[in-house]
């Protein structure tokens, strides 16, 4: 019972394996089909270039020799034989040069007048040519193209004609006097063709092959060709009346290859370049398909096999479950061991984590005071300028009081109220100036708010304004468009002052001393940009790359730590943003400043 159970799935198998093997092989083999179609069609597509690369080749070569000295002196005057000899030499250096067949001069009768073999056995001189096509349609003043084998050297050509015209600049209604023919060889095609395997061919309109790497098939046609397509062979002796059969008609063995083909239309006269992929080819390539489909049916039988093998062992690892059951204890061991482990680790983590938080804590608490001593740094260098600021209206005040008390004592009352007036003005300006101090060195929030670049701006020259006017410096302020950021008011203008403070010490040696400060927005990347651009010598190669490093500086002691830079390109970093230097095209130092806008801007 159990043998015949076995027999019988036998058979099954021998039977599954056949149905698989064939359904396989056909598939493999319409695959196969479509891929050498496939590679036909490319392979064809290059041989198609290289033939129109030719063809293109030697496509204005007539036209051009249209245009030679003596061509029209020959077709006027065809007794003149100094013309004609040099028109002949001139044709033979040109078909050598071109690498051309020949070359040769009809009249408009196809008698040839000159020809580059008119030294040669076969010349075509006097010879007549107007039986064929291409002449007739050159002589109709359009440009002839025609494939065959010459009737006086025997040998196949590509001929191309144009017509030739009594002037040059040819005016409507003009007959052609003449025909200029080249004619070019295309037998180079069939020996590049011979390194393929496959048969390639090229037919002309009417179907017959004239190009091939199969010597056997040339000059026999595809199909039975029709009368008036003999006829036509016939008119115009393109084969040399050789008698045109079709390929079928020729013995099996020449017949290989012929069958099943893809084509490409190539040229102008209706040729079509063939590839007749290897059917043998395409059979091998399905057999290793099926074969290689019994071999994973062998496969399958195998792994059936080993299955049952593995069933009958079910019962032997039943038995060794005791033995995985106390393996597992002790991996759940070890899990408990290695999760305490990890719960140490991560306790650790946590440590470490809240000690960064609080090394993180320090350095922001320290880097603000290291930008609030910037700015009482910077109030200091600006002392000398605001004093001199503020003496100034204090020297008028007074001035005007002595003078109020003189007026009161003579009872000029009218004087006295304008030097009250005058005395409010100094003290608002006073009250104006100190403000911005008291503004600028305050210790900044931790609020964020919208800042107004014009309003920084103006505020940050303000500050600056003795020390411009002690140096003899000039600022020039160019708003172009309002900008606001998101920020800190103080430290916005704690960057500006730090900026324009060394714009103002690059140009303290300078002949030319002017500051300038540009505000405009670039829209695209929605940023406001503020230029500070002074008229110094500008930043040295070697000092840009240390240009924003701390403690790095190119002054005196007496006029700074190196810190300026490094802080503003902080606070600008802070705020998002970017501060960069370069020397302009037009001298001196730019520093620029980006920040993006804010959403009420956007």
């Amino acid at each position: 019972m159990r043998a015949r159970r076995n027999l019988l799935l036998l058979i099954l198998f021998l039977a599954s394996t056949l149905l698989v093997c064939g359904i396989t092989y056909r598939l493999a083999l319409r695959k196969a089909e479509v891929d050498q179609q496939n590679q036909g069609a490319v392979q064809l597509q290059i041989a198609a270039l290289d033939l129109q690369s030719i063809l293109q080749k030697y496509e204005a070569l007539p036209f051009a020799l249209g245009f030679q000295s003596d061509v029209r002196q020959v077709l006027q005057h065809p007794e003149d034989a100094l013309a004609v000899d040099r028109l002949n030499r001139a044709f033979k250096i040109i078909q050598q040069q071109s690498r051309a067949v020949n070359i040769f001069m009809l009249d408009r009768h196809g008698l040839t007048l000159a020809s580059s073999n008119w030294d040669e056995e076969f010349s075509y001189v006097g010879r007549d040519f107007g039986f064929r096509p291409y002449f007739r349609q050159a002589v109709e003043g359009r440009a002839g193209r025609f494939y065959g084998i010459g009737n006086v050297s025997s040998e196949p050509g590509y001929f191309i004609a144009q017509p030739i015209y009594r002037r040059q600049d040819q005016a409507d209604g003009d007959l052609p006097i003449g025909v200029m023919v080249v004619k070019v060889d295309l037998a180079e095609f069939e020996h590049t063709w011979r390194s393929s395997e496959d048969p390639i061919t090229l037919t002309d309109a009417g179907g017959v092959v004239f190009l091939s790497n199969r010597p056997e098939w040339k000059y026999h046609s595809l199909q039975a060709l029709s009368v008036p397509v003999q006829q036509e062979l016939a008119g115009t002796h393109q084969y040399a009346d050789l008698p045109i059969t079709p390929v079928s008609a020729l013995p099996a063995a020449l017949q290989r290859g012929f069958g099943t083909h893809v084509s490409r239309p190539v040229g102008r006269l209706g040729w079509q370049l063939m590839l007749f992929p290897s059917h043998a080819r395409m059979q091998r390539t399905a057999m290793l398909s099926t074969m290689a489909a019994a071999l994973a049916m062998v496969a399958l039988a195998i792994s059936l096999l080993a299955w049952y093998q593995h069933r009958r062992r079910v019962q032997e690892r039943l038995e060794s479950r005791d033995a995985l059951r106390r393996a597992a204890e002790e991996l759940d061991q070890k899990i408990a061991l290695r999760t305490g482990e990890l719960t140490a680790a991560n306790q650790a983590i946590a440590a470490k984590y809240e000690k960064l938080q609080q090394t993180e804590s320090l350095l922001r608490t320290t880097q603000d005071e290291l930008v609030q001593a910037g700015k009482l740094a910077m109030l200091g260098q600006m002392a000398a300028g605001v004093t001199h600021e503020l003496n100034q209206p204090l020297a008028a005040i007074r001035a005007f009081a002595d003078n109020s008390v003189k007026f009161l004592a003579r009872g000029q009352t009218a004087q006295v109220a304008e030097n009250l007036q005058h005395i409010s003005s100094a003290s608002a300006t006073m009250g104006k100036i100190i403000a911005q101090l008291k503004g600028f060195a305050r210790k900044s929030g931790e609020a964020v708010v919208t800042v107004d670049l014009r309003q920084a701006i103006e505020a940050s020259a303000l500050l600056l304004n003795s020390d411009f006017q002690h140096l003899g410096a000039s600022i020039r302020i160019d708003i172009r468009e309002a900008a606001h950021v998101t920020g800190d008011v103080v430290r916005t203008e704690q960057v500006l002052i730090n900026l324009l403070r060394n714009a103002l010490d690059a140009v303290e040696e300078s002949p030319t001393r002017c500051v300038c400060v540009v505000l405009e927005v670039d829209q695209p990347r929605q940023q406001a940009l503020v230029r500070i651009r002074d008229s110094g010598a500008g930043i040295a190669d070697e000092v840009a790359p240390h240009l924003f490093e701390p403690f790095f500086t190119t002054k005196s002691s007496s006029k700074g730590l190196g810190l300026g830079l490094a802080i503003s390109s902080s606070i600008v970093q802070a705020m998002n943003g970017q501060l960069s230097a370069h020397n302009h095209e037009g001298g001196g130092a730019e520093f620029v400043v980006r920040l993006p806008l804010t959403k009420t801007e956007t």
